[in-house]
């Protein structure tokens, strides 16, 4: 039984690539049709590159590994940071630090630095210094939370990357692909798929896409350390609507109605 449903898929708009004009030929396999000047991504595929990204996922979390989710644009920030939570995974949702992976180590001063000022705020450090050096020392800890938040107790490199539009992340893809760290990542019909090991053709720019597609990988997450499916993921499959079958209902459904399309 499949993942997620094309009906699902479809409800989200994930079917929607980017206007032709901006495409990369290489996701040409991924591309059902053209629509109104926009590529329709082929949904079956999608479908099944979905249960293979959920399969790679569940098994590397059976096996202990670290997630960090990666998304810094508008649309991704708040799912990838509380599906990375939900999974007990770690996370970058403002802009990537260069060297995040690549000099793990100068982060972790960075980190440190965090921690420090966290534990002065609570033992009652703060109460005994002047109040222009506490409100610098605020500032710099809403910046260091801002960006180094979601990493703040990730105990070392992560396993594996999940990354939500990697052509913004370029350089988060570099530094894994230097360190031999496997990504998986939502590809929209711009961007380079060579680049990512585990591919999720993808519309990366709807809100409800990434939500649905993220939560899915931190499913696999849970799945993978509880051992156990996701009850939900199921009923969602007994429950799902045959109307969306083919990809050929999927282009009559987008026929002269782009709403959700770039």
């Amino acid at each position: 039984m499949a993942v997620l449903s094309m009906k699902q898929l479809l409800e989200a708009g994930v079917h929607f690539g980017h206007q032709t004009r901006r495409w990369n030929p290489k996701m040409k396999p991924y591309i059902f049709t053209e629509r109104n000047g926009i590529y329709i991504i082929d949904l079956q595929k999608t479908v099944k590159m979905i249960d293979d990204a959920y399969n790679f996922v569940k098994e590397e979390a059976q096996n202990g590994g670290v997630f960090l989710f990666v998304g810094t644009k508008k649309q991704a920030q708040d799912a990838i940071a509380e599906e990375a939570t939900r999974a007990g995974q770690y996370y970058v949702n403002h802009r990537w630090l260069g060297g995040t992976l690549t000099n793990w180590n100068t982060i972790q001063t960075r980190i440190k630095r965090l921690k420090d000022i966290k534990k002065m705020a609570t033992d009652g450090t703060f109460d005994v210094l002047p109040k222009k050096e506490v409100s610098l020392l605020k500032k710099q800890q809403d910046k260091l939370e801002k960006f180094l938040g979601g990493i703040e107790d990730m105990p070392r490199i992560p396993d594996v990357l999940f990354i939500v539009d990697p052509r913004k992340e370029k350089i988060a893809v570099q530094e894994a692909q230097k360190l031999n760290i496997p990504i998986v990542a939502m590809v929209d019909t711009n961007t380079d798929p060579d680049d990512i090991d585990v591919i999720i053709p993808s519309n990366d720019d709807a809100i409800r896409a990434v939500r649905l597609i993220t939560s899915k990988m931190a499913d696999a997450i849970i799945e993978g350390n509880q051992g156990e499916d996701q009850d939900d993921a199921q009923e969602q499959q007994v429950a799902a609507d045959k109307k969306a079958d083919s990809m050929e209902d999927i282009v009559e459904a987008v026929e002269g109605d782009n709403k959700s399309a770039k």
